[in-house]
């Protein structure tokens, strides 16, 4: 197993234009590269390609890795990503998505989850109950409409350091509440 300061030193290798240096590169990252542009693109062709056109950058920019600041592994990992939001972009621009879209299934929940998800939120709502009323409602304030912190100390009439303490506590007994 490579270690950050292992993958940095290849990179400068790489910078020398090191072709083993490079090899071990592919060898010790490619997988964890694919795996970005696959998650991207959704295509293993087309994160394949995405790869390659990723090392070659790398290849080409590996002198100007230490400039940025950043650990080697998430400048490698940006390189990829950045390559496969290209090719994405790219295709989309041809339109390639829109003849797929009839093509695949529907995202909704099928029955088995919509009834887990009727349960849970049976629970959840029999635990709310179970908090004190201006406590139960800050919860959903806070967490179900995303009104902020300072809003629901305002409307009730509380600092805003006791919200917080609120919240906490309130989700404190959530928790215990559905671990029952």
């Amino acid at each position: 197993m490579a270690t950050l300061e292992d993958i940095e030193e290849l990179i400068a290798r790489v910078a020398r234009e090191d072709r083993q240096a490079f090899q071990e590169l592919y060898a010790l990252t490619s997988a964890k590269l694919f795996g970005v542009s696959l998650r991207v693109l959704g295509r293993r062709a087309e994160a394949e390609e995405s790869l390659q056109d990723s090392f070659v950058k790398i290849w080409r920019n590996a002198d100007r890795y230490r400039a940025t600041g950043y650990s080697p592994m998430t400048w490698l990992i940006t390189i990829a990503r950045n390559t496969a939001i290209d090719r994405l972009r790219a295709r989309r621009a041809r339109g390639e998505d829109l003849a797929e879209a009839e093509e695949l299934p529907s995202a909704a929940p099928g029955p088995e989850a919509q009834a887990i998800a009727s349960d849970e939120r049976a629970r959840l709502v029999a635990c709310l109950d179970e908090l004190e009323a201006e406590r139960a409602e800050a919860v959903r304030g806070a967490y179900l409409y995303g009104h902020s912190y300072q809003d629901l100390a305002d409307r009730f009439d509380v600092p805003l350091n006791t919200m917080r303490t609120w919240l906490r506590r309130s989700l404190l007994k959530l928790r215990a509440c559905l671990a029952r």
